[in-house]
């Protein structure tokens, strides 16, 4: 399997990986605007935008976009994230050309049509009530706005009602011409496509485009704070945030290895020590996600009402053990998980596209696996232990509490518990 990359004179770029012996192929165009890059007024238009693309262009009725992919047995979707926004489809190897051609109609020809636009905004309403209806899901979005307090970072994907009440034509238009030139796109492809065909695609679709210059997202500064709202609810939501390496930085892989040995399976150290052991929860795990330049490592549970407290100090504890006794075993086991789970994952044509993509995002280049496996691997026990310290006392922490939480320690208290 061979990666691919060109970029045409405009700024756009296109990468690809053939897998031979595939019968289907994965193809999108991923656009380098996401939740940060909204102004506070803007903030949900990037997803309300992403909803608007299936809604129809100027060749296409919103019925015939899907039908066009459904009619061959493909399929076609789009998520938003706070540093991109995806438009992507999954079809058999003969139709790839028809899935460049309606991936790229949707993304430069949107028609924003007026009755469109409002039934789509009671369909993103409903979605925005439905994920408060559901704790496990806001309360990461008030860790996140904890964890970058008054930045475009901290704001969810998804908006304010409010603001998503008031979205107008123009507004959409507006964010379109800010964010969507040619070389704030990139193509990518993976499984049964050839990079020459796809050069030749993109060439005469995007080669038109003028470059824009895109506005750059404001540095994240890990702000930390708590969020507290009580509940009648089943279970009490426990969600601890700490300031960790963002993804241009090496010690990221020493973050997910520290987050995987400490919460990331039946044999971490949480799971064992929090539910095995004391019954404590059914549901807990640590894991460490990053942006451009910032990451948090991030621990939740849910428990009852009169275990949060036990639940909370149990965390602080064995975060504060593993920068004692991390041992070898422990991060050999997480290398492994790491590497497998990357390496398995990368046998889909979608999770592989997806990848390179962000790569491009990220390096402007695609690292090879085999530089990716070779930093993963030079993760020492004792760079974890390190690590482990510093998110264990050092590390600015936000929190957010959901529910039946009157008896869970603040975060000061944790704090405290940290320093002790």
């Amino acid at each position: 399997m061979t990666v691919r990359q060109d970029q045409l004179k405009n700024g756009f770029r296109i990468v690809s990986e053939h897998m031979p012996g595939l019968q289907s192929a994965a193809i999108g165009i991923w656009v380098t605007a996401g939740g940060r890059h909204e102004r506070i007024e803007q903030n949900g238009i990037a997803h309300f935008l992403e909803h608007m693309a299936f809604k129809g262009t100027e060749r296409r009725s919103a019925l015939q976009i899907a039908e066009a992919i459904e009619d061959v047995g493909g399929y076609i979707n789009a998520y938003t994230s706070r540093e991109v926004t995806a438009y992507y489809a999954r079809v058999l190897k003969d139709d790839v050309a028809l899935a460049m051609d309606v991936i790229g109609d949707i993304v430069l020809n949107p028609v924003f049509d007026p009755r469109e636009i409002e039934v789509e905004r009671g369909v993103i309403l409903q979605e925005i009530g439905q994920a408060y209806d559901t704790p496990d899901d806001v309360i990461f979005d008030w860790l996140q706005e904890q964890s970058y307090h008054d930045q475009p970072l901290g704001r969810t994907i998804l908006g304010p009602s409010e603001r998503v009440s008031a979205f107008s034509r123009e507004d959409l238009s507006g964010f379109v011409a800010e964010h969507y030139g040619p070389d704030q796109m990139i193509l990518s492809a993976a499984g049964a496509v050839y990079h020459d065909q796809l050069m030749k695609m993109a060439e005469e679709m995007f080669g038109h485009l003028q470059p824009r210059n895109g506005l750059i997202a404001d540095p994240a500064r890990f702000t930390g704070g708590e969020a507290r709202q009580e509940k009648k609810l089943e279970q009490a939501h426990f969600a601890l945030a700490l300031e960790s390496p963002g993804y241009r930085d090496d010690a990221i892989y020493t973050a997910q290895i520290y987050s995987t040995a400490l919460g990331g399976g039946m044999s971490s150290r949480l799971f064992q020590e929090v539910r095995e052991t004391r019954g404590l929860c059914y549901t807990i795990f640590a894991q460490t996600g990053a942006y451009a330049d910032t990451g948090t490592t991030t621990i939740y549970a849910g428990t009852s009402a009169d275990q949060v407290a036990e639940l909370a100090t149990i965390t602080i504890d064995e975060m504060k053990r593993a920068a004692e006794d991390m041992t070898t075993e422990e991060v050999a086991r997480a290398r492994a998980q790491m590497k497998a789970g990357m390496l398995m994952g990368l046998e889909s044509p979608s999770n592989r596209a997806e990848r390179l993509a962000r790569l491009v995002q990220i390096w402007g280049r695609v690292p090879s696996l085999e530089d990716t496996v070779a930093k993963i691997d030079a993760v020492s026990t004792e760079n974890v232990r390190v690590f482990a310290e510093q998110m264990a006392v050092n590390a600015p922490a936000a929190l957010a509490l959901y529910g039946p939480v009157s008896g869970a320690p603040t975060l000061a208290e944790l704090q405290e518990r940290r320093a002790a």
